[in-house]
C-alpha cells in the first residue's frame, strides 16, 4: 500500500504543489496525524518534540484555512523566542506565498514601527508575547479578526514565565476561534493550560525516536569564586576539546566572561549569546559558532532553548544549574549522533549539596564524590537558605475559559461551521 500523501490529508494542490518544489512529499507521522482534524476545525493537543516536523503540521493546514480576502490577521502564532519564531516564518513563507498571504514576526530586538505596518498587513502573525503586547498597546494592529490561535512549545513559554503575557493575548481573541496548542508534555502547567485554551480538543502524542546516543564522561570541579575563571580557561585550552558550550545564569554574567575569557587567554574564540542580544547579534553568534569561526559559546539557558548544534564535545556547566532537568538539557547538547562528549560541572562549597543531589537523581554520585564534593558539604558551616523554587503559575484562563468550556452545544455549532466554511484555493 502506498505512503499517505498531503493531498490524502486534505490539502489544497497549491500547498501540495509548493511543498514538493521544496522536496516535501510524504508528510511526518506528527503530520499524518493532526492535519485532517485541524482541517476539521477541531482544537487539538499535541505532545511533540522539537525536530519532529511540527511546525508543518500546523503550517500546512491553517495556510489552507485562511482566505487571501480575509480581514487581517487572521491567525496569531504565539512562539517563546525569537529564533523559534523566525524559524516558523521561514518554514511557512512558500506555502503561504501559494495560496497568496502574507505572514509576518513580531519580536523584539527589532525596530517597532516597521514591524507594526508588516504585521498589520500580514494574515498570519508569528509573535513572541512580550512584543506583541507592545504592539498592541500601541495600537498598531488589534486581534479582533483573529480565527485561528497557534500555541507553539507552550511549555517553554510557561518555563520563561509568560503565562501572564499570554493569558492577556488570548483574551483579546475571539473565544470561538479554533486553538491549536503544541508542547513537549502536556502534564501539569501545561495540561492545565491547555485545558483552559482549548474546547474537547483532540489530543495526539508523536515520541520522537529515540537518538542514539554516544558515551558522555561526567566530570564536577570543586572550585573557589576567585579560581572560577582560570579554572574554565584550562579546561578551554586542553588540546583534546572541541567546540564548548559554556552556561552562565544571567545575561550579564555572559557578556562577563566572554570579556575576562578574551583578556586571559589567546586561544580561546568565545561569543556571548543571551536574551539582551539583537536578532542579528543571535544569529551570527549562533552562525559562527557553528562555522567554527568561534569555538565556545557562552549561553544562558533561555538563549540556548532549541539550538541544535553538532559536533559540541564539550558541555561546561560554569555556573550550577537550577535542578536536574536544566542539568539533562545542558549536558545533553554533547554526545549527540553516538559521537562520545564531555559534561563538566563547576560548583562551589555552598553549592556542594544542590550539586551533590542533581548528580544523584542521575546515578552520578560516584563521578561527584570523585570530585570532593561529599568532602565540600561537609566542610561548609554556613547555614543554608531554602532554595528558590521555580513555581510556575497555573491559572486556568479566567471567565472566557469556562464560558468556553461551558457551551458544548455552541462548540460543536461552531465546528460545524468551519468545516462548511472551509474553501481551498
Amino acid at each position: 500500500m502506498s505512503k499517505q500523501s498531503f493531498a490524502d490529508l486534505g490539502v489544497s494542490s497549491a500547498v501540495v504543489n509548493s511543498l514538493r518544489d521544496r522536496g516535501i512529499e510524504a508528510p511526518f507521522p506528527i503530520q499524518r496525524q493532526v492535519i485532517e482534524d485541524i482541517l476539521e476545525g477541531d482544537d487539538v493537543l499535541v505532545q511533540s518534540p522539537t525536530g519532529s516536523g511540527k511546525t508543518l503540521a500546523f503550517g500546512v493546514p491553517l495556510v489552507d484555512l485562511v482566505q487571501a480576502e480575509d480581514p487581517r490577521p487572521t491567525a496569531l502564532i504565539l512562539a517563546p523566542t525569537r529564533e523559534l519564531a523566525s524559524q516558523i516564518v521561514d518554514e511557512m513563507y512558500e506555502i503561504c506565498h501559494a495560496r497568496a498571504l502574507r505572514i509576518a514576526a513580531v519580536y523584539g530586538g527589532v525596530g517597532l514601527q516597521q514591524q507594526a505596518k508588516r504585521a498589520a498587513k500580514s494574515h498570519i502573525i508569528v509573535a513572541c508575547p512580550g512584543r506583541l503586547e507592545d504592539q498592541l498597546q500601541r495600537g498598531a494592529f488589534d486581534l479582533d479578526n483573529v480565527r485561528y490561535l497557534v500555541l507553539d512549545e507552550a511549555d517553554r513559554m510557561l518555563d520563561m514565565g509568560f503565562k501572564p503575557a499570554v493569558d492577556r493575548i488570548v483574551k483579546q481573541v475571539d473565544p470561538s476561534r479554533q486553538t491549536l496548542f503544541f508542547s513537549a508534555t502536556l502534564e501539569g502547567a501545561a495540561g492545565k493550560l491547555a485545558e483552559a485554551y482549548t474546547i474537547d480538543p483532540k489530543t495526539h502524542v508523536n515520541r520522537a525516536p529515540k537518538e542514539k546516543q554516544g558515551k558522555i564522561e561526567h566530570r564536577f570541579i570543586h572550585v573557589s569564586h576567585e579560581a572560577k575563571v582560570e579554572t574554565l580557561v584550562s579546561e578551554l585550552e586542553s588540546p583534546d576539546r572541541g567546540r564548548t558550550l559554556v552556561f552562565v545564569r544571567t545575561k550579564h554574567g555572559a557578556d562577563r566572561l566572554v570579556k575576562k575569557l578574551s583578556k586571559r587567554s589567546k586561544q580561546v574564540r568565545a561569543v556571548a549569546m543571551h536574551g539582551n542580544k539583537s536578532q542579528n547579534q543571535r544569529q551570527r553568534a549562533l552562525a559562527d559558532f557553528e562555522d567554527g569561526k568561534v569555538d565556545t559559546l557562552v549561553a544562558t539557558d533561555v538563549a540556548a532553548r532549541g539550538i541544535d548544534v553538532a559536533d559540541v564535545t564539550h558541555v561546561i556547566n560554569f555556573d550550577i544549574p537550577e535542578d536536574q532537568d536544566t542539568f539533562v538539557h545542558r549536558v545533553g547538547r554533547t554526545g549527540r549522533a553516538g559521537a562520545d562528549g564531555v559534561g563538566i560541572s563547576f560548583f562551589m562549597s555552598d553549592q556542594a549539596r544542590d550539586m551533590g543531589q542533581i548528580a544523584r537523581s542521575l546515578g552520578l554520585h560516584s563521578e561527584f564524590e570523585a570530585s570532593g564534593g561529599h568532602v565540600a558539604f561537609h566542610s561548609e558551616s554556613r547555614p543554608r537558605q531554602k532554595p528558590k523554587t521555580g513555581g510556575r503559575p497555573q491559572g486556568q484562563g479566567g471567565n472566557r475559559s469556562r464560558t468556553r468550556k461551558g457551551n458544548a452545544g455552541g462548540n460543536r455549532k461552531r465546528k460545524q461551521n468551519r468545516s462548511q466554511n472551509r474553501r481551498h484555493g
